[in-house]
């Protein structure tokens, strides 16, 4: 059974063209990982060899991760990423594949050809479990003591080992103008991370004096994150802000045995299908008080082969005793915001932060808070949260530009939510219209809208290969139901950044000129492209209600005292100050008529990606 789209067509067959099925979690793998491309010389008919995808450079080492690791380490987050995590462990040969693939075809049982579930709507990173089966086991594959590490996306054993001058040893340089920066990625040429930071780089004593942190996030490995504190810093309080509930929030508590500097806040979520996504750090130095707002989780994963982002903030320095409640106000206002953003968490464990955020001089701030908290908001508080805040906030900052009905809005994001039978439901009818605010001007253009997401060959021809998939969760239940929103698709590419191979778990959303040239406005955020995320508009646009919460910042020129921001496409380092270091390509690349957006709960087996795994959801 297939169906047909712009962008081909979509079947589930054992046909060995078809690689169009896509998984929920789990890939295979034909061995141990090669720095270099693994050979497809056993598969002669399975397909045209791969693209040529630049190896690892050969100064990084392959070692065995301990095979006795704690059961501490165990990733924390949603079911679906439990899910992916598990079906590494149990590799199939890429051989198998034909069989698999038949085995798949007569397990979908609808008779449409697409694997579905009982859920009618995907928000993000939340969902669980697709239907269809995973091959048996390797009959080498021993099964896992509970009490062993997870392993690398390319297998049990073995990371790549990061060369000894990947971390800073020396300060780094922060003033740059955007203080927006990259995350490293291990096997990437030395020059496409020149100016990217690592969370170890970011924890540096290089960058101030730790006295106490605060994590927020999705996703936890804690003895990881530990790891990645210097070990001066090692046992000093961390306080974890969370949403894990019941199961979740007992695996994340046993994580922490170890670390008895560790506590934890749990954020309320009320409303179903909601996540705490925020991804913050509070880092309080006896220099002074940092805030970091990113797009990666504390797992190894996300700051190994993904492209990630974060604005990171000077060192805010403390206020004299005696200062006004109003002082150290920035002329955006991030004090007072980030503030709002603490107390809408009714957590007596943050009110000591919100304290010391108080005594401290946040005015060097030049960016906007945008952020989400669950609730549904009425009147005046509507315009608080997700994607009404962002509205508010380019209604009143952002100038209008000439000829701007030919400025098109660029979304990038890592994972796609439900958005209605046709577009006029939530993405052009609500969501676009705020991200056409410019000023206060009375044109509302509909200004083309190009959404950048990595297709299936962008993911089978990344650094990690079809692995890296298990970060990008759009759904077959999902997409099945709006086709129509791949006709606004476009391929993930980012030569100019050397990352077109390193997916993106990075989310931007900005406004472009019609040259690619210039900028009106540019956000990073934990936020995806959906209505959890963002908020969606309820009786009759009376009511506005978001599921979840987020958090991102907001760059508009005037704040920095510009009409627009420049852009330079092939400037390194990527934090350079001469223009804003767009994360991607521009223009963006429309996917071609062969191209499929990727789908992580059906299957990949031909052709293998560039490590020789396949891909087979459970």
């Amino acid at each position: 059974m297939s169906q047909d789209s712009q962008h081909g067509r979509w079947t589930i067959s054992s046909s060995d063209d078809d690689d169009e099925a896509i998984p929920l979690s789990g890939t295979t793998t034909s061995g141990p990982h090669r720095p270099a491309l693994s050979s497809h010389g056993s598969h002669p008919s399975a397909s045209p060899p791969s693209p040529k995808v630049e190896p690892v450079t050969a100064a990084v080492e392959v070692k065995p991760e301990p095979a006795n690791a704690p059961a501490s380490s165990l990733v924390v987050g949603s079911e679906a990423r439990q899910s992916a995590a598990t079906n590494q462990l149990n590799p199939v040969k890429c051989e198998t594949s034909p069989s698999l693939a038949g085995k798949r075809k007569n397990e979908a049982s609808d008779g449409s050809g697409w694997a579905l579930s009982d859920s009618d709507d995907d928000d993000g990173d939340v969902k669980g479990k697709g239907v269809v089966k995973r091959g048996p086991p390797s009959p080498k594959t021993k099964k896992p003591k509970e009490t062993e590490r997870p392993p690398s996306p390319h297998g049990r054993l073995y990371y790549i080992d990061e060369p000894e001058d990947f971390f800073e040893s020396s300060v780094p340089c922060l003033n740059d103008t955007y203080r927006f920066y990259l995350n490293k990625v291990t096997g990437l040429d030395r020059k496409y991370n020149s100016g990217a930071l690592h969370i170890r780089d970011i924890l540096s004593p290089l960058f101030g004096t730790m006295k106490e942190s605060v994590q927020f996030n999705y996703c936890f490995d804690l003895a990881w994150m530990v790891k990645q504190y210097p070990p001066e810093f090692r046992d000093r309080p961390v306080l974890i802000v969370h949403g894990d509930k019941r199961e979740a929030k007992a695996r994340l508590l046993k994580q922490a045995q170890p670390f008895p500097h560790i506590r934890f806040c749990q954020a309320k979520l009320d409303i179903a299908f909601g996540t705490h996504h925020t991804k913050m750090m509070l880092l309080w130095y006896e220099e002074g008080f940092r805030v970091i707002i990113l797009t990666s989780n504390l797992i190894r994963a996300d700051w190994y082969q993904k492209t990630q982002g974060m604005w990171m903030s000077p060192v805010f320095p403390r206020l004299p005793e005696g200062s006004d409640d109003s002082a150290g106000e920035s002329p955006t206002f991030f004090k007072r915001d980030l503030l709002e953003y603490l107390a809408s968490y009714r957590a007596p464990e943050l009110e000591e932060w919100i304290r010391r955020i108080k005594e401290h001089d946040l005015s060097e701030a030049r960016v906007y808070l945008v952020g989400s908290t669950p609730g549904r908001y009425v009147g005046s508080d509507m315009e608080r949260w997700g994607h009404l805040r962002l509205r508010k906030l380019l209604y009143d900052h952002a100038d209008p530009v000439p000829g701007e009905e030919r400025w098109p809005v660029i979304g990038q994001f890592s994972s796609i939510g439900s958005m209605g039978v046709d577009k006029t439901k939530w993405l052009t009818g609500e969501f676009q219209r705020t991200m056409t605010t410019l000023g206060k001007s009375s044109l509302r253009p509909e200004p083309p809208m190009h959404l950048v997401y990595p297709s299936v060959e962008d993911v089978r021809t990344s650094l990690e290969g079809y692995p890296a998939g298990s970060s990008l969760p759009y759904s077959i239940q999902t997409a099945q139901k709006q086709l129509w929103l791949h006709s606004f698709f476009h391929r993930w590419k980012a030569t100019a950044t050397g990352r077109s191979h390193a997916m993106p778990h990075i989310k931007t959303y900005m406004r472009a000129s019609p040259d690619f040239t210039q900028l009106a406005w540019f956000l990073v955020t934990s936020a995806n492209l959906s209505k959890a995320a963002w908020g969606a508009l309820e009786k009759s646009k009376t009511q506005v209600m978001v599921r979840s919460y987020e958090l991102g910042v907001l760059y508009v020129p005037a704040a920095f005292n510009m009409k627009t921001f420049p852009v330079h496409k092939s400037q390194f380092p990527v934090s350079s100050s001469a223009g804003f270091p767009v994360p991607f390509d521009l223009p963006p690349t429309c996917y071609s008529p062969k191209d499929q957006p990727w789908i992580w709960n059906i299957p990949y087996s031909q052709p293998p990606d560039t490590h020789g795994n396949i891909w087979v959801p459970s």
